[in-house]
């Protein structure tokens, strides 16, 4: 898929005013500080479309970016951040579960985890939801290139081997780079075959 057009339509913290009509709309999503900013921002290549806050996890928004004038890139909240305090983690567990739950246009979910990490509880707590919920997700393994390859091969393979405990069969998933483009076609080619489907 080539990206021709990528333009910013809105953001909000109320699922119902989001964007009316009937596009697949393809969501983003991982703890503060994961690299989501980025990936947006190469998968799209536009640099500043999505802004990375200075503060992590500061953003509470569902920004909506409309692609190729077929789809929607959707931009959520990170969670896990602790430093928010308590009511402001439940106004994004909120704003993120009632969009999640709510939203028919969700085509798929791309749960981001940083590769560096061994796995995070948060994370698989998170995954398991979804799993509960029957939400269709794909896993997207960011800052690949701050591993060697030998060292994310086996982040990545540890990861799977741990879900494989919890899941009978695996979702997709993707290793990618911000800096590098990795995972930028394979990311694309996959939205791109949900859309074909979906039409």
């Amino acid at each position: 898929m080539e990206i021709s057009s990528a333009e910013f339509i809105i953001s909000n913290t109320n699922v119902k005013k989001c964007p009316a009509g009937v596009f697949p709309e393809y969501a983003f999503i991982g703890r503060s500080n994961v690299g989501k900013s980025s990936l947006i921002n190469m998968l799209t290549a536009h640099k500043g479309l999505a802004m990375a806050s200075s503060t992590p996890g500061k953003t509470m928004l569902i920004n909506h970016f409309l692609i190729n004038k077929s789809w929607y890139l959707v931009d959520l909240p990170g969670y896990g951040y602790a430093r928010r305090g308590q009511k402001g983690q439940e106004q994004i567990k909120t704003i993120i579960e009632d969009y999640i739950l709510e939203r028919e246009q969700m085509t798929n979910l791309f749960v981001l985890i940083d590769s560096r990490l061994e796995p995070q509880k948060i994370d698989l707590e998170f995954m398991e939801w979804l799993g509960e919920n029957g939400i269709p997700f794909a896993i997207v393994f960011t800052k690949a290139d701050k591993l060697s390859g030998g060292r994310i091969n086996g982040n990545v393979s540890s990861y799977l081997s741990k879900l494989k405990k919890q899941w009978e069969e695996l979702p997709p998933y993707f290793v990618t780079s911000a800096e590098t483009r990795m995972g930028r076609k394979e990311i694309l080619d996959y939205i791109e075959s949900i859309n074909k489907s979906v039409y």
